[in-house]
């Protein structure tokens, strides 16, 4: 039987990017743009992708990962990876993005319900949900005022 001591300590190590390298986010075209980088052109209409950006309480860019990757009509995300980004990089918000690769900017009863669920168990961490955008080739669209 092993002692209590045995066990492994658990820690949690970030470093942070330096102050002066970080972007900062002030219109919402700065972080599509930055959210079409990572859904590049030749992908965006092949298959959806999910992307979360990580902020400061100044909203500079703490990172940008991309956290599910689907097929042409479906994605699945994990929401306690999007939180775990959050909480190590000691964000205070986060805005979140996906593609339909159908072009279409209209907004889903799927999309509706991972938002709110996304939303609430930000609001546990005391993180903010500041945007979720939906992007297209054509396009893109916020969503938040519906959840």
């Amino acid at each position: 039987m092993r002692k209590l001591n045995e066990f492994c300590e658990v820690e949690v190590i970030y470093k942070r990017p330096k102050v002066a390298s970080m972007k900062k986010i002030n219109c919402c075209e700065e972080i599509v743009d930055a959210f079409r980088n990572l859904i590049t052109d030749e992908k965006i209409d092949h298959k959806e992708f999910f992307v979360v950006a990580l902020l400061s309480q100044n909203n500079q860019v703490l990172g940008i990962s991309k956290v599910g990757t689907g097929s042409t009509n479906a994605i699945l995300v994990n929401i306690k990876e999007i939180l775990q980004l959050a909480i190590k990089t000691n964000s205070s918000s986060i805005i979140l993005g996906h593609n339909h690769p159908s072009g279409k900017l209209e907004i889903s009863s799927n999309d509706i319900k991972l938002t709110r669920k996304i939303k609430e168990a930000c609001k546990l961490c005391d993180i903010v949900l500041l945007d979720h955008f939906i992007l297209t080739s054509e396009g893109h669209r916020s969503f938040i005022d519906k959840v």
